[in-house]
Order: structure tokens, then C-alpha cells, then sequence
């Protein structure tokens, strides 16, 4: 195969999301289909298949792991409610500064 060839079917690649790789890999463990029609179908090598198959298998206890009734950590989701806390004491702060303001000025007796 010519260098050319090479980097056309590179650029050919497709890429699958995790969801698209499931729904391959199903065609074939639940609905039975042949490897060689699920490879043809997608465009991919029967290699490929096996790999994403043995990925399936070895990150599947995952699947079936218990929680401690917790959500999983998501760093985003903290970073979120930590600038939602500190957005709301910036609040209460300005409530209170504008709070005395008032006062200040009525007893000034600017009103």
C-alpha cells in the first residue's frame, strides 16, 4: 500500500462515541447479527470490534458497582456550588452594607 493510500484511509477514520461503540457491540452479543455484517455495516475491522468488546468486559463491574447513595464526585458540579455559596454570601454582604447605608442616611437626616 503506497504512502498516499495510507493517509487517505487515516483521514477516512471514523470516530465512534461510547454510546455508537455500545449499539455495535449489541448488534452482535444481543441481536445475534455476524461480526462480519456488523464490521461491514460500520466500517470497521473485525480487530476493532474485538477491542471495544474486551473494553466492554473488563470496565463492566463498573456498571454494577455499588454507590454509597452519592452521586459520583464531579469536580464541576463543586467548583458550581462553591460559587453558588460564595455568590450568596456576596449577596447577604451587599443586603447588610445597603442595610446600614439606609440607616446612616436617615439619621443624617438625607432622605
Amino acid at each position: 500500500m503506497s504512502n498516499e493510500n495510507k493517509r487517505n484511509e487515516e483521514s477516512q477514520r471514523r470516530s465512534f462515541s461510547p454510546e455508537q461503540k455500545i449499539k455495535i457491540l449489541r448488534q452482535h452479543l444481543l441481536e445475534e447479527t455476524p461480526i462480519s455484517e456488523v464490521c461491514e455495516e460500520h466500517q470497521i475491522t473485525p480487530t476493532q470490534f474485538y477491542q471495544w468488546q474486551k473494553t466492554l468486559f473488563e470496565n463492566g463491574p463498573a456498571a454494577f458497582a455499588k454507590t454509597s447513595g452519592r452521586r459520583p464526585h464531579n469536580s464541576a458540579e463543586d467548583r458550581v456550588a462553591k460559587l453558588e455559596d460564595k455568590l450568596k454570601r456576596k449577596d447577604e454582604v451587599i443586603a447588610e452594607i445597603m442595610a446600614e447605608y439606609i440607616v446612616l442616611k436617615k439619621n443624617l437626616g438625607e432622605s
